[in-house]
Order: structure tokens, then C-alpha cells, then sequence
């Protein structure tokens, strides 16, 4: 690859190259022909057949936008930033590849929520304040050292926050995102790894508030999402630190659960300690914060921290998608939670009625049992409950995943689309090719493309491996293929884990569109 011309301060545009859509190899190198720039002598795309990956120099670029109409992979994005960002830029991971702009600022003594959509800049702030990521200020051939760092931010607040993190060797602990990829990486009871972990001379009163206390002898491979995320969140408490980091941690809790964590959480508070919290969950992040930081900007492309707010306030600038202090439109619609409509009696009538038997299911101790019950065409049913009740168990038991004690033969025969709580994905193939062997017909019907493979963004994902997903993208996938499926009832379990408080308003959207089919959902809580 020849050499690289890395972006200046004079230039606010910024190009962005999707390595894995990008793919010299295989097309006729469409970008660098059109490119008016290139056509003058001049450098501004430069890629040959054999390179992994093309490679566009910002300060060349005039903005033309004909390499991105031209690229046969839609792998290019040609971005105008407001030129108050130009000297902001925190960190960026390589040429055309995403950046982020400010940082969070933490304060002593108080939690500081962080909420934004998925592939924002979130945990590449959290890195970067828990010294697990050195910022290179937007200069990543030649880092710059700690001493320039610091003269960058001299006279702000993080100037002091990061010379209490060089100089005074303070310790951080970070609560992952993926509490379902702790088995993986930890083996022992949950007793075992507590008691290994701990710091503090008395947690009891954490292990009873984060209702731990029965699962100490259960094998961490053995825990489900919801014991995972408060197991995760305990290892974290009980351990004394600096610097406390919680990246999504309500995903997989129910209601009482997500209450009971942020109490947890908000007793940590304490005079010299840092706490900064990730949450979608506009509710708890309410609950559970101080002061607010928001992130806009676009995902994979580049991020933009807010300066702190109020709760109330931070809230409202996401949800409204306009910051008053810098008069920047980041979403063209606010985002509203409309209350649901219901069906008149009349018109429940001309419905066909489903009816179930009475039911009893016993799973080693677990006992459940389901009165009769009834469901119609075109109606909504949503299970609300505290984890560990029973509600995946009778999704399962309408599905036939499982028998009941007296056998299903009551259960009326209808065709079922189940989406799991779980999404372990085991094709290695893309997901083009996934969803052309789970729903072939339906994924490029022009209706379904326009009620749910739009409104979810799957289009953006054809070309990645499935593998290499991230949960709220396998969320998104899994729901499309459970949509796509020919049913009578559709049963879907928890919808919402690991989406952002924008895809989950689009998810109940895509939801509420399939009107002509009874569906019947998991949603643990209703942002």
C-alpha cells in the first residue's frame, strides 16, 4: 500500500471505509477511476488489486460523493462534521475507520450515565477513561505521549482526571457488555469465584440484594442471562477500586431486578470514587444517575460526546435527537412511546379465537403451572414478570419445544415462529446467506423489505459474517427471521436485549406491523 495521507485540522469531512464490504479483489476498483481528484494527477483514493482495502485521503477529498454512488459493495461513507469538531477528536483506530470526538468527563462522588445507539463511541470512552485505551488525539501513525495528551486537555477537568489515572496508580474495574460470553472465559461455582474475588470484609447484604444467595453452588456455565448479568455486577462490588465502569448493566433483568442493581450500584458512590454507567434503559438510567453525558453522531463512522447535563435533561436531548448548546440536529424525529390502542369488543369478535387447555410442566424442582386461556387474530400479548417464573417455559411449551406432564395433545396445532431468548449463532456463513436459507421468499419480498428488513438496517449487514455479530446485531437478525417465517403465532422472547432505546422503539414498530397474525412476546420492560 502506498503511503497515507492522514487527515489535518483545516478539514472537517471525513471518509469512512467498511473493511469488511470493502473489496478491491473482486471489483474493477470503481472508486479510484471516478474519482475527479485521481483524474487530475492527483492522490486522493489510492488501492490496487492486491490490497486488503482502498484508502482515501480526507484533505484531497472534495466531497464530490461519486466514489460512494459508484462502489459496488456500498462500502464507502463520505461524512461533513460541524467545524467546531475539528480540534475535538479524541481517538481514531486507523485511515477511514471510525473516530471519536470529546470524552465523557467523570466527577467524584457521582455516577455519570452514558446513553446513545449502538456503535456510537460508548465503551471506546469507557476504555479510554478506565487506561485501558490511550487517546492519540487523532494522530494514529504517530501516537502522541501521555505529556502531550495532558497539554491537549490542560485547563479542563479531564486534565486532572487523567493525572490522578497516571499518577496516582488508581485501579479500575469494568463490567462487561457480553455477560454471555463469561463462561467461556470463567470456569468454578459461583461461591468459589466469589469468595476468590472478594475485597471487602462483609457482602453479604450485595449477594442477598442482587438475590445471589441460592446460586452459590451452581456452576457458572449453568447460570442463565439474568443470573450471568448479576453475578457479573457482584464480581465488580466486591472488589474495591477507583474507578467503577458498568457497561449495559440491565440487559436480561427484569423489573425488580434492574431496581435492585442500581441500588447496588449507587451504594458504591463514595467521595473518592469514579462511577460511569452505559444504559439503554432510559428508566434505570434516570434512577440510577447523577449527571449525564449523550453520544451522537453515526454509527461505525464517528462519535460525539455532549458536554454533562442534568438527568432530566440529558434524557430529553436524546429522545428530542437536538443539542440546544451547540444548535446540532443529530435525528430528524423525536422518539415517542405512544400508548397502544385497544380493540373494541366488536371488533375482538370478528377474530378467530384460540384457545389453550390448562397446563403443568416440571423441570427438576421447577414446577409451572398455566391456567386456560384464550388469544385472538391481530392482538398483542405481553408476558411481564420477574425472571425465573416460568414465562420462556410456557413460550417453549406453545411452541412444542416441551411437553407438558399430560402431554401436549390439548395444545391447538398451529404453525409457530419462535425467536429465543438466547441467539447462539451457528451458521459461519453471512448473513445473506443465512437469510436466504431460513426465509428465502420473504426477505426480498418488497413488503417485508419495507415493514422490517429497512426499519431494522439488516441491509447494512448482508455481507458480514455472522460470527463476527454483535449482540444487538443477532438480536436484530434473529427477530427478522422469526418475522419471516409463514405462522399463525409468532413468540418472541425478549425482544429488547442488547438493542438501544432507538432500535427497541423500531423493533416494536416492526412488531406492531404484523397486525394480521396473533403475536405473543417477551418484553421485560417497556422503555
Amino acid at each position: 500500500m502506498k503511503s497515507v495521507i492522514e487527515e489535518t485540522r483545516s478539514s472537517a469531512r471525513i471518509a469512512i471505509i467498511n473493511l469488511i464490504k470493502c473489496k478491491p479483489k473482486r471489483c474493477n476498483l470503481e472508486c479510484k477511476k471516478c474519482c475527479p481528484v485521481n483524474k487530475v494527477g492527483k492522490k486522493c483514493i489510492e488501492v490496487e488489486k492486491t490490497d486488503k482495502t482502498s484508502i482515501i485521503s480526507e484533505t484531497m477529498c472534495i466531497g464530490c460523493g461519486l466514489c460512494v454512488k459508484r462502489c459496488p459493495y456500498k462500502a464507502i461513507e463520505i461524512i461533513n462534521l460541524p467545524s467546531s469538531l475539528e480540534s475535538d477528536t479524541t481517538h481514531r483506530y486507523g485511515p477511514n475507520s471510525f473516530k471519536l470526538h470529546r470524552l465523557p468527563i467523570p466527577r467524584r462522588g457521582e455516577i455519570l450515565g452514558l446513553v446513545g445507539i449502538n456503535g456510537i463511541g460508548k465503551s471506546t470512552a469507557l476504555k479510554i477513561l478506565g487506561a485501558k485505551l490511550k487517546p492519540n488525539l487523532g494522530n494514529f501513525s504517530d501516537p502522541p505521549d501521555w505529556l502531550a495528551i495532558l497539554k491537549h486537555y490542560r485547563g479542563s477537568e479531564l486534565q486532572n482526571f487523567f493525572k490522578a489515572v497516571l499518577e496516582d496508580n488508581i485501579k479500575t474495574l469494568i463490567k462487561p457488555q457480553y455477560v454471555d460470553q463469561i463462561p467461556r472465559a470463567v470456569k468454578g461455582t459461583v461461591g468459589e469465584l466469589i469468595k476468590k474475588k472478594s475485597e471487602i470484609p462483609d457482602y453479604t447484604h450485595i449477594l442477598k440484594q442482587l438475590g445471589l444467595t441460592k446460586l452459590m453452588d451452581r456452576k457458572i456455565s449453568e447460570l442463565s442471562g439474568g443470573e450471568l448479568q448479576r453475578f457479573a455486577i457482584a464480581i465488580v462490588c466486591i472488589q474495591n477500586a477507583d474507578i467503577y465502569m458498568f457497561d449495559e448493566p440491565s440487559s436480561y433483568l427484569d423489573v425488580s431486578q434492574r431496581l435492585n442493581i442500581a441500588k447496588v450500584i449507587r451504594e458504591l458512590v463514595g467521595n473518592d470514587k469514579y462511577i460511569i454507567v452505559v444504559e439503554h434503559d432510559l428508566a434505570v438510567l434516570d434512577y440510577m444517575s447523577d449527571f449525564i453525558c449523550c453520544l451522537y453522531g453515526k454509527p461505525g463512522a464517528y462519535g460525539v460526546v455532549t458536554s454533562p447535563s442534568s438527568v432530566h435533561k440529558g434524557i430529553n436531548i436524546f429522545l428530542d435527537g437536538y443539542v440546544p448548546t451547540e444548535n446540532v440536529r443529530f435525528r430528524q424525529e423525536k422518539l415517542i412511546f405512544n400508548i397502544a390502542e385497544t380493540a373494541t369488543e366488536d371488533e375482538i369478535k370478528r377474530l378467530r379465537n384460540t384457545k389453550y387447555p390448562t397446563l403443568q410442566i416440571t423441570l427438576g424442582s421447577f414446577k409451572l403451572s398455566v391456567e386456560s386461556g384464550a388469544f385472538t387474530d391481530s392482538e398483542i400479548i405481553v408476558m411481564l414478570g420477574e425472571n425465573g417464573t416460568g414465562k420462556t417455559t410456557f413460550i417453549r411449551l406453545l411452541a412444542g419445544r416441551l411437553k407438558a406432564d399430560d402431554g401436549n395433545e390439548d395444545i391447538p396445532e398451529l404453525r409457530v415462529s419462535y425467536k429465543p431468548q438466547k441467539i447462539s449463532p451457528k451458521s459461519t456463513g453471512t448473513v445473506r446467506m443465512l437469510l436466504h436459507n431460513k426465509i428465502r421468499d420473504a426477505y426480498v419480498h418488497p413488503q417485508f423489505v419495507s415493514d422490517v428488513i429497512n426499519p431494522l438496517n439488516i441491509e447494512a449487514l448482508y455481507d458480514q459474517e455472522v460470527q463476527n455479530l454483535s449482540g444487538g446485531e443477532l438480536q436484530r437478525i434473529a427477530l427478522t427471521i422469526c418475522l419471516g417465517k409463514p405462522a399463525d403465532v409468532y413468540l418472541i422472547d425478549e425482544p429488547s436485549a442488547y438493542l438501544d432505546s432507538e432500535q427497541r422503539l423500531y423493533a416494536s414498530k416492526v412488531i406492531r406491523r404484523y397486525i394480521y397474525v396473533l403475536i405473543l412476546k417477551i418484553y421485560k420492560i417497556d422503555v
